[in-house]
C-alpha cells in the first residue's frame, strides 16, 4: 500500500493556507465578487462542495470491485499542470447559493468536509486506492491517489479572494 502520510500532510498544509488567506479578507468583502471572480465566500463554499462530492463518490466506488481500465483510458493531463490555471474553467459542480454563508459558518462547513476526507483516508488506508479510477472533467482518468489530493486542494491564488 502507498504511504498516505504525504497526501495527508499536503491536505493539511493546503487547508492552513486557505484558512490564512480567507481570514485576511475584510468582512465587508467576504461576499463581494471582485471583478467577475468568485468572492471568498463562494470559493470556500465551492471547495467544500467539491471535497464532499469527491469523498462521497470515492466511498461509493470503494464498495464495488474496481473496474478494469484500458491503458489508453489511463492517460491524463498531469495534475501539476492544473495548478498553473492558464485557462479558467467553469466548475462542473454548480455552486449551491445556500452554502455561500458568513465566514464562521462557511469555515465550520469546510472543517467538516475536511474531517470527512481525513476519515475516509484513514478507513481506506489498507486498500490499494490506485486501482480505483474516476473520470475527472478536465484532467481525464485519475486514480484515488491522484484525485483526492488534487480535487481537495484549493487551486486559487490569494489575489482571487482579495478585493
Amino acid at each position: 500500500m502507498k504511504n498516505l502520510d504525504p497526501i495527508i500532510h499536503l491536505l493539511q498544509t493546503s487547508r492552513h493556507k486557505l484558512i490564512a488567506t480567507v481570514t485576511e479578507v475584510p468582512g465587508e468583502y467576504w461576499r463581494k465578487s471582485p471583478g467577475g471572480r468568485w468572492s471568498a465566500a463562494e470559493v470556500v463554499a465551492h471547495v467544500g462542495m467539491v471535497e464532499q462530492a469527491i469523498i462521497t463518490r470515492a466511498k461509493k466506488g470503494l464498495q464495488a470491485l474496481p473496474n478494469p481500465v484500458s491503458p489508453l483510458k489511463r492517460l491524463y493531463i498531469p495534475v501539476s499542470l492544473a495548478a498553473w490555471r492558464v485557462a479558467k474553467r467553469k466548475s462542473p459542480i454548480p455552486l449551491d447559493p445556500s452554502l455561500v454563508t458568513n465566514r464562521p459558518e462557511a469555515l465550520s462547513r469546510l472543517d467538516a468536509a475536511r474531517e470527512a476526507t481525513l476519515g475516509f483516508i484513514e478507513c481506506a488506508r489498507e486498500k490499494d486506492l490506485g486501482v480505483y479510477r474516476f473520470p475527472h472533467p478536465f484532467l481525464g482518468s485519475l486514480n484515488l491517489y491522484e484525485l483526492v489530493p488534487h480535487d481537495c486542494l484549493p487551486r486559487f491564488t490569494p489575489r482571487e479572494t482579495n478585493p
